[in-house]
């Protein structure tokens, strides 16, 4: 009966969350954005991108409370594993942890799945991703597979019983196998099903931008997806409105009669964010290092400063050059130039901000761990600002 709880519990979390993706969006509420999304605004407008997420929400028999959860991003889908793709890392601030990255800068590519999960599920997450790469066959004549995956956190402790160590090998494998082309849900989903951010509520967002070519011979497409964790109230800023110096009330992260007993977030910014960028343009690693730096100019528009308590870590990859990537002797890939980059960079910093106030939007009220809670924010008040700043932009999806 408990396991059948579990699974109905689960089942309602999911279906909640993407039922609420479409109308629960940056856009929608009249958040103005500028340059041009792609079809669904999301990382999986990058042809060959598929994402996968298993929500873990549980209220367990003992008072700890599970909300927690993986989230997948497969860059060539279910042939991830097969074929790896050109990539690149950032640490803007690196109080934090994305396993992999050695080899990433050493070798410029990027091998299997990207992972997002809580700071204290990265091992477990790790080795499952291996085990499945193991199932999936093609080892060499050894019988065993080499691999390093890139598994990324953020602490969701506030609200997760992180120390109860609840997302499982399955929950790895369920994200893996079921990842999709398709809406992304966001919010109280996958890996940030229990995570905050400028002490709202927060979690998923993801967003895209079409870049056009500097010959107009192409269209080139930049999706980024977050995991947000980070940042002070004070300090935020949606479309240049000072929404955090604004909206002060809701700042209570505890049941007002665990208050006085000092439950409550620690001051400073003390979370993290990771930040994922997915492009289909032709680019080599150290210009998709270049890429994931500019993650950060995107991050900066929020408010945040990247704080020493924080981590604030990005990856980027290409799914262009599939065939030099093959594991030829001889290989040859094409590249933009480095004078013709600047849209491509534009374009991962407006995605990147769009991405993280989806992430804001799309979230809901949660109450976990300990009494704690993490109120989200109120969008007739988000919207009342917005038209009071002369930034409010109705009509757009």
């Amino acid at each position: 009966m408990h396991m059948r709880l579990r699974v109905l519990t689960l089942a309602i979390a999911v279906a909640a969350s993407m039922s609420a993706f479409a109308a629960e969006r940056a856009r929608a509420l009249g958040v103005p954005f500028e340059g041009t999304p792609g079809t669904r605004n999301a990382i999986t407008d990058v042809a060959g991108v598929t994402v996968g997420q298993v929500t873990l929400i549980e209220d367990l028999a003992d008072g700890h409370k599970v909300r927690t959860g993986v989230t997948a991003i497969l860059p060539r889908g279910h042939g991830s594993f097969d074929t790896p793709v050109f990539g690149g890392w950032f640490a803007l601030n690196g109080n934090g942890e994305m396993t992999g990255t050695a080899w990433l800068e050493e070798s410029g590519q990027l091998e299997g799945p990207v992972m997002l999960t809580n700071t204290h599920s990265v091992g477990v997450v790790r080795d499952a991703v291996i085990a499945e790469r193991v199932k999936a066959g093609g080892a060499d004549a050894s019988g065993y597979w080499w691999s390093l995956p890139v598994v990324a956190e953020t602490w969701d402790g506030h609200l997760n019983d992180i120390n109860g160590f609840h997302v499982k090998p399955e929950h790895v494998a369920q994200a893996l196998r079921e990842a999709n082309d398709g809406d992304v849900a966001e919010g109280n989903v996958g890996g940030g099903t229990g995570m905050i951010c400028h002490e709202f509520k927060c979690g998923i967002g993801t967003a895209s931008r079409r870049i056009p070519s500097e010959d107009g011979k192409s269209t080139y497409t930049v999706g980024v997806l977050v995991q947000a964790n980070y940042g002070v109230r004070d300090t935020l800023r949606i479309a240049g409105v000072p929404v955090g110096q604004k909206l002060r009330a809701d700042r209570v992260y505890t049941d007002p009669a665990l208050a006085s007993a000092g439950h409550a977030l620690p001051g400073g910014d003390t979370g993290s964010i990771i930040i994922v960028v997915a492009t289909d343009a032709p680019l080599l690693p150290h210009q998709l290092k270049r890429i994931a730096k500019r993650a950060g100019m995107g991050l900066a528009r929020m408010g945040s400063y990247a704080g020493n308590g924080s981590g604030d870590i990005f990856v980027a990859f290409s799914t262009a050059n599939t065939a030099a990537a093959a594991g030829a002797d001889i290989n040859q890939a094409q590249f933009i130039g480095n004078d013709h980059l600047d849209g491509l960079f534009e374009g991962t910093v407006q995605a990147t901000e769009e991405a993280i106030v989806n992430a804001m939007v799309a979230a809901r009220d949660m109450r976990g761990e300990g009494g704690h809670y993490a109120k989200a924010i109120p969008h007739d008040a988000l919207v009342r600002l917005l038209k009071q700043y002369g930034r409010y932009s109705p009509g757009k999806k």
